[in-house]
């Protein structure tokens, strides 16, 4: 068994402003606890029962996961569902005489929501999460009894944001991406083609996009490894070729691109990312961080290993970082991923629209500011001093 194990994920995507923002998650991704059986309901309940609308509010220091595996626990069923300004969560609370200001608990701030009940003299965790799947009002989130339920409604920070469950999720990123991604196709780049490759076929299984692999396209058209690729005609003759394989992809759609790592890959030259910039890209990038440490110590050592780091791999759209390596969690990296994805999206949601008017355009290499049609990429002139929006 492998000793090097994730320890924290950083995950870094370009905003609105093409600037690199930071974001330091653990790589387990703290769970619902205890374990809740997912049941979607689309009706609208009578309220039979309705105590008097309480919202308690307060910051509360959320659960360090540090493994993707909990212990088995009493399981109980949640209904959820997702309206048009607020999503809905009800928890079953058994056959229990429930005195609401004094035996329920609920906090929640913009990305975290925890519900305790006090039962037979403990306090027992019905829900504890910091990873909502989206932003709330904390301010405005209410909740009553509806008989042998706890109703809780949370606000939707983005109204206009469709939420596949109450938590992030393995199962509701993969849902949720195929909606914001809109067909748009995912490059892996990294210094490690063994680690691009399991990430790309994860999540082209999560998402129901086809897994390809530069380096077997390669192979299979030299009928030769790659290794004695590079021995026979040296790594320039590699780069070139996969750039040749990036420009046939780039008008393919609903596709993860594993590319080839190391030297020889083209993605780790500045002058081959032409059409890569055709789809989102996705740096998975190895890092010394641990989980001890604190937030500002891992993000000085992100930043200065993104400055001494690849020029060309610093184009990617969003950057995840891993403290080791384990194939056993190639999902977790792949949440990791998909979580980057989605933020880097919700930050401008007008991005996969971009990137499909680029393809269209031709992937003349003026990403992210596109230039009309006409453009010479060659002169770099921009014929009319626009720039085009989609």
């Amino acid at each position: 068994m492998a000793t090097s194990l994730f320890s924290t994920t950083c995950l870094h995507y370009r905003n609105s402003q093409n600037s690199l923002a930071f974001v330091l998650l653990n790589t387990s991704f703290c769970n619902l606890r205890p374990n809740l059986t997912f049941k979607k309901k689309f009706s609208s309940p009578k309220h039979r029962f309705l105590s008097n609308n309480v919202s308690l509010v307060g910051r509360f220091n959320p659960v360090s996961c540090r493994s993707t595996s909990t212990a088995p626990v009493n399981t109980r069923d949640y209904e959820f569902t997702d309206g048009a300004t607020e999503v809905e969560l009800r928890l079953n609370l058994g056959n229990r005489d429930i005195e609401i200001s004094r035996d329920i608990f609920v906090a929640a701030n913009e990305s975290s929501l925890m519900v305790k009940m006090h039962n037979s003299g403990s306090l027992v965790t019905l829900i504890e999460t910091n990873h909502l799947y989206g932003k709330i009002k904390p301010a405005e989130t209410i909740w009553y009894v509806d008989e042998d339920e706890l109703v809780v409604n949370l606000k939707k920070h983005d109204s206009d944001f469709k939420w596949p469950d109450i938590v992030e999720s393995w199962e509701s990123l993969s849902v949720g991406l195929q909606q914001l991604l809109k067909g748009t196709s995912i490059y892996i780049v990294g210094e490690s083609t063994e680690i691009n490759q399991k990430i790309a076929r994860e999540l082209a299984v999560g998402l129901g996009y086809t897994p390809l692999s530069t380096s077997d396209l390669l192979e299979a058209f030299s009928n030769q490894p790659i290794d004695s690729w590079v021995i026979a005609e040296g790594v320039d003759s590699v780069a070139q070729a996969e750039a040749a394989v990036f420009e046939s992809l780039s008008s393919h759609v609903r596709a993860v691109v594993a590319t080839l790592g190391g030297t020889h890959g083209a993605a780790g030259r500045t002058d081959k990312w032409r059409h890569l910039y055709a789809g989102f890209t996705v740096w998975l990038s190895q890092s010394e961080s641990t989980v001890n440490a604190d937030e500002d110590s891992a993000k000085e050592k992100d930043w200065k290993n993104i400055n001494e780091g690849s020029q060309a791999y610093s184009n990617a759209d969003v950057v995840v970082k891993l403290g080791g390596w384990d194939p056993a969690y190639s999902k977790t990296l792949a949440q990791a991923s998909l979580s980057a994805i989605k933020m880097l999206i919700l930050s401008d949601k007008k991005l996969p629209g971009k990137k499909n008017l680029y393809i269209r355009l031709g992937c003349r290499g003026d990403w992210p500011n596109i230039k009309p049609p006409g453009w010479d990429p060659s002169s770099g002139a921009d014929i009319s001093g626009g720039i085009v929006q989609e």
